[in-house]
């Protein structure tokens, strides 16, 4: 999202080993717990961890975990097994549930009705859980929902951009996603919010724990009109890897990401490439050429994103057939509703002295009696004026007003 790290971790593949079947059931409650249990054991995003709870299940693991005369698991150093069991002894998930409740929020899991199945994209680093603050549905949102992310220290330029594409998109119907950071994350929260819109923050620590501390008021904005997500149980606190891992859930959860504004090796661009590997759409708003805030998008644009300057562009993208976005062009001036021949004869007319008529049908390549039929034409809609003998433009260049095709 932000450039919280200066180098990039490896977004996931998509998942090519099927969703186990206990992942499409209703969780019981012994799985619930035990999954709030693993997110406070395990980092969010780590792969090996995600390949053992695919094997074994959530209350297998966390068992395999608390008992130390357990075998190690395979493939796992004694150094990371030794801080896992560690944190399986101490961690208390049912005291993480009843605070979650208290704040008036959930933990989904998947096989819950309201779990984004989009997620499983991820494979093995799928999210263990999802703490939720808000009061809206998780994934219908999310089945309509655009990231904008960018730089922290990002230009007027840029927070403007992000105020209006978020502002756009919810006048459209669509979720603005973004990190709650400084910056661009924070100009598209407020755009949303300011249009009435719906936003959603993808947190970095717990959805109890605000960060950055200026975005406290923000945040819980968000939470109560919106929603705060976060893979960490309550109270816990952001690190830089717990950023960069995180990005792969906004990735993951929309149907697109739009980056504003990034320098080279920003956290935005992991974001915006883990989303191409997921197969969503990636899309950059340019800006100055001479802006390294505006570097890491032209990088992205280079590499194969969509170029996109405003809401009704990225819906066009990510919406469905049919949403498209308004022709571009300029004005429209009174010359361009001349029909062709008419065009034609005022291209030949010169500005001065006055040309005879069979000098101006020679330059439009026609005759002179369709050269005079157009220039009484161009005479009555304001574009040429008789001169003695000749004809030439009219000195104001300023054509009568009410101009419609075919006549004044």
């Amino acid at each position: 999202m932000t450039d919280h790290h200066p180098t990039e971790t490896p977004a996931p593949a998509p998942a090519s080993d099927t969703v186990p079947a206990s992942d499409t059931a209703p969780a019981s409650d012994t799985e619930r717990l035990a999954r709030a249990a693993l997110t406070r054991i395990l980092e969010p995003g780590d792969e090996q961890a995600g390949h053992a709870l695919r094997t074994h299940g959530a209350t297998r693991l966390l068992a395999l975990l608390r008992d130390p005369r357990e075998p190690p698991l395979p493939g796992t150093g004694p150094r990371r097994l030794a801080g896992w069991r560690h944190r399986a002894r101490t961690t208390a998930p049912e005291a993480d549930l009843d605070r979650i409740t208290r704040l008036g929020g959930r933990f989904l899991v998947p096989g819950d009705p309201d779990w984004p199945t989009q997620l499983d994209d991820l494979g093995a680093t799928r999210p263990i859980g999802l703490w939720i603050r808000g009061p809206a549905p998780l994934r219908t949102w999310a089945l309509r929902s655009v990231a904008l992310v960018g730089a922290r220290a990002c230009t007027p330029y840029g927070a403007h951009t992000a105020a209006e594409l978020a502002t756009g998109l919810s006048r459209h119907g669509w979720v603005v996603v973004s990190g709650a950071a400084y910056g661009i994350d924070g100009a598209a929260h407020r755009g949303a919010l300011a249009a009435g819109g719906a936003t959603a923050a993808v947190l970095a620590s717990g959805v109890d724990t605000p960060y950055p501390r200026g975005h406290a008021g923000l945040l819980d904005r968000i939470g109560h009109q919106g929603l705060l997500i976060g893979e960490l149980p309550p109270g816990s606190h952001p690190t830089p890897s717990r950023f960069i891992l995180r990005n792969r859930v906004i990735a993951a959860l929309t149907r697109g990401t739009v980056v504003v504004e990034a320098r080279h090796r920003s956290g935005s661009l992991v974001t915006a490439r883990a989303a191409t590997r997921l197969g969503r759409h990636t899309m950059g708003v340019p800006g100055p050429v001479t802006s390294a805030l505006s570097a890491g998008v032209h990088e992205l644009l280079r590499d194969g994103a969509t170029l996109v300057t405003d809401a009704d562009e990225v819906v066009e993208l990510v919406g469905a057939i049919g949403d498209l976005a308004p022709a571009r062009r300029g004005p429209v001036l009174p010359r361009d509703l001349l029909d062709p021949a008419a065009a034609q004869v005022l291209e030949a007319l010169p500005v001065h002295p006055p040309a005879p008529t069979a000098e101006i049908a020679r330059r439009a390549g026609t005759g002179p009696d369709e050269a005079l039929a157009r220039l009484y034409e161009l005479h009555a809609l304001g574009h040429a004026e008789r001169d003695g003998d000749g004809w030439r433009l009219t000195n104001t260049g300023k054509p009568v007003s009410n101009v419609r095709r075919g006549g004044p």
